[in-house]
């Protein structure tokens, strides 16, 4: 089965004009009053991995149609629009892909965006490619990395990533972005019942004491081609209970509103993991992220249908005050939460595929 092209699915954007646009400098607010806190920035739509939840070879082969190099945002680009979303009350902004480390000069724009005032700038890898470059990531003013790992088992992680990456090569990368004070480092692990949840204690037990903190991601209906169904979520309290069997855990209060990440730590003091729960536990009432996609469209959700086209703005020629007109016109009229009101068939729709948008 082939997925529809994500980039067919875009909209332009209507009716910026009769938005009221808040003073400036001043934040915006949806629909459900969520403020703009997170802007989530994806650099590239191929990967050298194929993992089985976000990037399935069968789709994803040799023939797939990714973007060609005119359709991305150029670095200046994303540097125009990230800055009046700064304006707006963004402070954190995550580099995404795709594999962000495979797009060409990334240290580039991450020296850019992290000039922008009052910022933390964070990116989120596949950790393979750490080692040649982490170094050059923090000169450039990157600040963290949140680094996937799905199993410690080699023979299930190279299945998972079906690119025969031994889970060595992710060792290696999180041990460079350590070396290169790229901390605190996040290891996201995305557990699928009856596929890799046989190392969920392994995992907690190898980044105990490691600095590091270890979270868990329910199986999520992201895109149309990963094959989701319910069967295969392990909840995330499942995962808590059978931690706490083996290290006793504290609950932890959430360093900021709207984290999604449901904080635990080991009452040894071994460290600090999370949980994240999107099917089990919705957190969309507090949900503050924004995602502007590879070739810039603008997507208010995760579970998105379509995005909304800024790259055709910025191309005609729109100043800021269009643009930023534009971006008030999305968010104002946001409305998502699709994680409380997930179904078979709103998991069944044609939705925007995680390896496009980022996590």
């Amino acid at each position: 089965m082939k997925v529809i092209p994500i980039h067919e699915l875009a909209a332009p954007i209507h009716g910026a004009a009769t938005t009221h646009i808040p003073g400036a400098g001043e934040a915006f607010f949806d629909r459900r009053g969520r403020g703009l806190r997170d802007l989530r920035i994806s650099v590239t739509d191929r990967c050298n991995f194929r993992c089985v939840y976000c990037m399935p070879r069968a789709v994803f082969d040799d023939s797939y149609n990714f973007l060609n190099r005119r359709e991305l945002l150029s670095f200046e680009e994303i540097l125009r629009l990230a800055r009046l979303f700064v304006d707006r009350g963004v402070k954190k902004i995550r580099i995404t892909g795709g594999e962000p480390l495979l797009r060409k000069n990334i240290e580039r724009l991450i020296e850019m965006l992290a000039r922008l005032d009052g910022v933390e700038v964070t990116l989120t890898t596949n950790g393979v490619l750490l080692p040649k470059i982490a170094r050059t990531l923090k000169d450039a003013g990157l600040q963290r990395v949140t680094v996937s790992l799905d199993a410690l088992d080699d023979a299930l992680f190279r299945r998972m990533n079906d690119a025969n990456y031994p889970v060595a090569k992710v060792l290696e990368g999180i041990a460079a972005a350590h070396a290169a004070g790229l901390g605190p480092i996040k290891v996201n692990m995305v557990v699928k019942r009856g596929t890799n949840d046989g190392d969920i204690e392994a995992m907690a037990s190898h980044f105990r004491h490691s600095g590091h903190i270890l979270r868990f991601i329910e199986f999520m209906d992201v895109g149309a081609s990963n094959g989701w169904n319910m069967g295969e979520v392990l909840p995330s309290q499942d995962i808590i209970t059978r931690i706490d069997r083996l290290y006793p855990l504290q609950a932890v209060d959430p360093n900021y509103s709207g984290e999604v990440a449901e904080r635990w730590r080991y009452r040894d003091g071994g460290g600090e993991i999370g949980v994240i729960s999107s099917v089990t536990q919705a957190f969309c009432a507090t949900c503050t992220r924004v995602r502007l996609s590879t070739e810039g469209k603008l997507y208010t959700c995760l579970f998105a249908q379509h995005g909304h086209d800024l790259r055709s703005l910025l191309r005609a020629g729109a100043d800021d005050a269009a643009l930023d007109a534009a971006i008030a016109q999305v968010w104002q009229n946001r409305d998502d939460r699709y994680s409380e009101i997930r179904t078979a068939e709103t998991a069944a729709r044609q939705k925007i595929e995680m390896s496009y948008i980022g996590g």
